[in-house]
């Protein structure tokens, strides 16, 4: 058995590994495997696998961060009796179920983690390399195909998934999440920098995370021109294939539609009601009072983040932190609760 404080010792040289800090060979060995994830699914560029990866060891795995992270649950890591949690992860960005292997990997209950077919190539790696330098994790977490006679649960999918979920796991303790997107609020005086920082929260990973914004909401008389600008830092994107086919399908139905919309060739702006919106595409909406408009947002259950001058700054969607959790549902004071 592992002690906390073993745990996070073992962490503290995952991400040491993580970041290239390792030897020649397990450098070459970490790229070798990063690469076998973008054969695997294309939208996970060697960009995004780094920026992923960066993120992961600047905002879960400081050691500073984490024990103060760790401070706000008194008993965490020590579970009267060891429970089996059952974690189904997505797969839309890389690394994105890490967070609740973390949570349960610290909690002392044994994690049992289904990947997504998407997904499934780096987790398991990080896995093996923490279990061979620690033979000693390897009672905590196993990857399974099939998830059974587990005593807990949590579950990533789609709205459509998240209703099979709550019928099979109904009996269960356990926490469901479904589709969620982040919007922006501008006020019209946004410089370029904080245009350009937006444009990241946009389009990192492509638009596929919930923390992306895909719809923004601007003053009535707002020009657009500055936004589109600014986008055009990724204008690169119009070069990956699978982004290109999206963009190319999505404006061959407005032109088809007669849909107004805006464009730089990279990305495509459009007047619509939903804060969804389809890879390529940024929705966009008018609002004469903010107050109204927050009340309305905060009343949504399908929202994520609210980006704004004021709320989670241009830029830094992006970048959760420990704290930051997935539909807003504590996730370590549910393990700890088992």
């Amino acid at each position: 058995m592992m002690e906390l404080s073993q745990k996070l010792t073992a962490l503290q040289r995952l991400g040491a590994y993580m970041s290239g800090q390792g030897t020649e060979e397990e450098r070459e060995t970490l790229q070798e495997v990063k690469q076998r994830a973008y054969v695997q699914n294309g939208w996970f560029t060697p960009e995004f696998i780094d920026l992923a990866i960066r993120n992961i060891c600047q905002y879960y795995l400081d050691k500073a961060q984490l024990e103060q992270w760790l401070d706000k649950y008194p008993g965490f890591g020590q579970p009267a009796r060891q429970k089996k949690v059952g974690i189904v992860a997505a797969g839309n960005i890389p690394l994105v179920g890490f967070h609740d292997w973390l949570t349960g990997f610290l909690s002392g209950h044994e994690v049992r983690i289904k990947l997504s077919s998407k997904d499934n190539v780096l987790l398991p790696h990080l896995l093996n390399k923490l279990q061979e330098w620690y033979p000693g994790a390897a009672a905590y977490t196993s990857v399974q195909d099939m998830l059974k006679d587990c005593d807990a649960y949590i579950a990533t999918g789609s709205n459509n998934s998240a209703r099979y979920f709550n019928y099979y796991f109904a009996k269960y303790p356990h926490i469901i999440r479904r589709n969620r997107t982040s919007v922006a609020i501008l006020q019209g005086n946004e410089t370029r920098e904080e245009l350009e920082a937006l444009a990241d929260d946009v389009m990192l990973y492509f638009g596929l995370g919930c923390r992306n914004v895909t719809k923004v909401y601007v003053p009535e008389g707002y020009t657009f021109g500055p936004l589109l600008e600014a986008f055009t830092k990724y204008a690169y994107m119009a070069d990956h294939n699978k982004y290109k086919n999206n963009f190319d399908y999505n404006l061959a139905l407005f032109l088809l539609n007669t849909t107004p919309c805006l464009t730089n060739d990279s990305i495509l702006l459009q007047e619509n009601e939903s804060i969804f919106s389809p890879i390529s595409v940024l929705h966009y909406g008018y609002y004469s009072n903010r107050e109204e408009l927050e009340a309305q947002l905060r009343e949504n259950e399908d929202l994520q983040c609210l980006v704004a001058k004021d709320a989670i700054p241009f830029g830094q969607a992006q970048k959760p932190s420990l704290n930051d959790y997935a539909d807003g549902v504590d996730t370590a004071a549910f393990l700890r609760s088992l």
